[in-house]
């Protein structure tokens, strides 16, 4: 008699599909049983259903829900359009090996399934303009607090399910999404943010209102008029069609037929899980243009060339599309800024941490590209501690420059330096700032650049007058170990973020300390920041003190971008000036979409966009 009490206790009868789904992210009814749930079968894949229960007039509240089985019988029973009444356990579900994910409101161990009518309509709700929801287009979450929002340092700082707020999809882009879980969708005119990942998968955004677009059609994370970073809510990921079907071929800007499907939380994302492959509309223009940047004739003025190279080596499959691209759509540049330059045995842990052969194959290649008029290059670097700088184990990579020799020089009398020697501002004999190493590495041996490139700076001269001025090519650490966007963690974990504070700062102490020799001094600081400035608290060090080129050359906002990386178009590599520099004036800089406006993800040679500037050193 008192199992039978603890029994009806546990069992909630006479419930709705928006009782389970409840207005927070977790169900109020979780870990409970419930039966004669009474819904209409909108959806079906290998390992469930999707049901929806009469609307709520509560816009958080969802009247959508996954039914989870892989039983062949229970998905054999029912069928979309069967209204149908049923009994299971309410579950939040998240997977063991993804700790940061969210918990997925579904319904387990279905049963008791009585199909009541079929063949009814199923109409999805239509999101945007043309419909009755449209998401919000700044922030992810009410838990993004701090002055940078979603980027936020420190971060991780709350949980979302821990927190379990009442959602609010009018202001909070995963509250938004968390209020569909479950529903049948449709997205009008969606277009492509990035190419598909390894799965096919790719995200989108509506015909709905959207913040930060840029000329391909992409989303750039920008400053929102709430003062914070604009996280682009306002876009889904769509997941592997429930038909079996395969999702076409993406790229930026790509537009598509209309998508319908049922929204799910998985792998970190709410996802569109879309109920058969959408069909392409429209593809951007595959024609690239070159940059209007090109060498000058004048001393003063420099053309600055930026490039992620993508571990680059003497063999690498990339290396002569690499030299197009230098050579002719950055039209070789008097200085080429390279990133991920790989020793000349590449991935090969064998102790070889010379990269001259990659660097000569490389300018031996781009004044082939060039053809005639191509600029004599010459490159410097500094060899690493075998395996000591990260990226791929023995490949060693560093940064590097090629320069036209017939350009510039650099300034004679410093030796070169080694790994571990730390070049410092000095005033030379002739009463002018030269460097104790040249070129050197900025305090190698610091915590800050533990398992990470070193920044290479060099101390220059123009030919023949000999007007000075200083470089620092750098790659910060990688975001490794991040959590997603979307994630439970809040603000989202950004990986390696404390060591990229610590690099900026360690280069920001070397660059006042050239400037308090000579306020007056040329000052170049660019590469890949693994970062971008909108996390204002990494590149806080600069202020003040350094000036960010597509700010000084007022580079429109949605057009400062150099990567893809899920719903965003985003800015990793950046060049920095000193205030010389931006006294002087006629600058440029100009990202030059050679890999991110690709047509398919195979016709990239890097992930990063390779960048040229122009500036007055003199």
């Amino acid at each position: 008699m008192v199992a039978a009490i603890a029994l009806a206790c546990h069992t909630v009868r006479a419930v709705s599909v928006a009782d389970i789904q409840g207005p927070a992210y977790l169900s109020p009814l979780k870990g409970k049983s419930v039966s004669d749930l009474t819904g209409l079968v909108v959806a079906k894949s290998t390992s469930g259903f999707w049901i929806e229960g009469p609307a709520s007039d509560d816009d958080r509240v969802s009247n959508g829900l996954n039914v989870f089985t892989t039983s062949k019988t229970v998905l054999s029973s029912v069928s979309v359009g069967d209204v149908i009444s049923l009994s299971g356990v309410v579950s939040e579900f998240r997977s063991s090996s993804s700790p940061n994910d969210l918990f997925a409101t579904e319904l387990d161990s279905p049963k008791s399934i009585v199909v009541h009518s079929s063949g009814n309509a199923v109409t999805p709700l239509v999101l945007g303009p043309t419909g009755t929801r449209s998401p919000p287009t700044q922030e992810l979450s009410a838990l993004d607090t701090g002055s940078d929002g979603w980027l936020s340092v420190p971060n991780n700082q709350s949980s979302v399910d821990a927190t379990n707020a009442t959602l609010r999809p009018d202001a909070f882009g995963m509250d938004f999404w968390a209020s569909l879980e479950g529903k049948l969708v449709t997205v009008r005119a969606p277009v492509a943010l990035d190419f598909e990942n390894d799965f096919g998968e790719f995200w989108v955004h509506g015909d709905w209102a959207a913040t930060g677009k840029n000329s391909r059609g992409g989303l750039t994370i920008t400053i929102g008029p709430d003062g914070l970073p604009d996280a682009n809510p306002e876009t889904v990921i769509i997941g592997s069609p429930l038909d079996g079907t395969t999702n076409p071929t993406v790229s930026l800007g790509k537009t598509f037929s209309d998508i319908t499907g049922v929204v799910l939380y998985q792998f970190g994302f709410y996802y569109i899980l879309p109920l058969t492959a959408p069909t392409v509309v429209s593809t951007p223009d595959p024609t690239i243009p070159p940059a209007t940047i090109k060498p000058s004739e004048d001393e003063c003025t420099l053309t600055i060339g930026d490039y992620n190279v993508e571990n680059m080596a003497p063999t690498t499959a990339h290396l002569p599309t690499v030299a197009n691209h230098i050579a002719n759509f950055l039209n070789s540049p008097d200085i080429v800024f390279l990133q991920e330059i790989q020793d000349n045995s590449g991935e090969t842990d064998d102790g070889t941490v010379s990269a001259n052969l990659t660097l000569s194959t490389l300018a031996a290649a781009v004044t082939t590209a060039r053809g005639a008029g191509s600029p004599t290059y010459a490159f410097l670097d500094i060899d690493p501690v075998n395996d000591q700088d990260g990226g791929e184990p023995g490949g060693n990579i560093r940064t590097a420059y090629l320069f036209n020799s017939t350009k510039v020089r650099l300034v004679p009398g410093s030796p070169v330096g080694g790994a571990l020697d730390a070049t410092k501002p000095v005033l030379g004999s002739d009463g002018k700032v030269t460097l104790t190493f040249n070129p050197g590495r900025i305090d190698p041996t610091n915590a800050a650049w533990d398992a990470s490139r070193k920044p290479l700076v060099a101390a220059w001269e123009t030919i023949p007058s000999g007007e000075r001025f200083f470089t620092v090519n750098l790659h910060l650490t990688a975001k490794l170990d991040g959590s997603s966007t979307q994630g439970d963690a809040r603000p989202p974990v950004n990986g390696g973020v404390e060591q990229r504070i610590s690099q900026v700062q360690t280069i920001a102490t070397f660059v006042k300390a050239l400037l308090a020799l000579d306020p007056d001094a040329s000052v170049l600081v660019g590469g890949d920041c693994n970062e971008y400035v909108q996390t204002r608290s990494v590149f806080a060090p600069f202020d003040g003190l350094l000036t960010e080129l597509d700010v000084a050359a007022d580079v429109p906002l949605v057009e400062r971008y150099t990567y893809l990386f899920d719903q965003n178009s985003e800015q990793l590599d950046h060049l920095f000036v000193s205030d010389a520099i931006v006294g002087r004036g006629e600058l440029a800089v100009e990202h030059v979409h050679v890999n991110n406006w690709a047509p398919a993800l195979s016709a990239r040679a890097s992930d990063h966009d390779p960048s040229v500037a122009q500036v007055q050193v003199c």
